[in-house]
């Protein structure tokens, strides 16, 4: 079946069209992926990458052909997981700088305390905020392009950033200095 018609099938739709632009896409968008990222990853990013075309179907917008559209995806996507992935390396480097003269200060204990509270508090916020304030804070994304990324509007990322920052604010009062 032609790109083109099968893209309006899936637009209007048809879960069977849908199956067949899974099936004759899936195998070759997760090779392309493999060779920015490692195979694990790049089958989670493909599956996300078509479960959004499904769930974003009516409002797609391919200007280019169907194939082009999802390998440029992929390719945006995988850009994307090596930029949090380096940045994620970077600040765990200059973590691991600033600290490793400090093991003895006892500073360094409460810092330890307070990385682990963090993570443990970002883990535990809804799935949506959690998802929107990573994207913010560790992928440093705008948040125009978390609220395309995620097809949210760009007032829902605001809230979703102020509400988790809110339920962080409670969760870790402990270690907030208050004036």
């Amino acid at each position: 079946m032609d790109d083109r018609i099968l893209l309006l099938r899936v637009q209007h739709g048809d879960a069977k069209a849908y199956e067949t632009l899974f099936i004759k896409y899936y195998s070759p968008l997760c090779e392309y992926a493999s060779r920015y990222i490692q195979d694990a990853d790049s089958e989670e990013l493909v599956q996300d990458l078509m479960l959004h075309l499904w769930e974003a179907r009516e409002d797609l917008v391919v200007e280019t052909s169907l194939k082009s559209y999802l390998f440029t995806a992929v390719k945006h996507r995988c850009l994307n997981v090596i930029k949090k992935r380096t940045f994620r390396e970077q600040v765990h480097e200059e973590l691991y700088e600033s600290l490793k003269n400090q093991f003895e200060d006892p500073g360094y204990y409460l810092f330890n305390e307070l990385s682990g509270e963090i993570e443990k508090a970002v883990r535990e916020l809804p799935e949506n905020y959690r998802q929107t304030f990573e994207l913010s804070r560790f992928g440093e994304l705008s948040n125009r392009k978390i609220a395309q990324q995620l097809n949210v509007s760009v007032k829902t990322v605001e809230y979703h950033i102020s509400q988790s920052l809110k339920i962080l604010r409670i969760k870790l009062k402990d270690y907030l200095f208050s004036e």
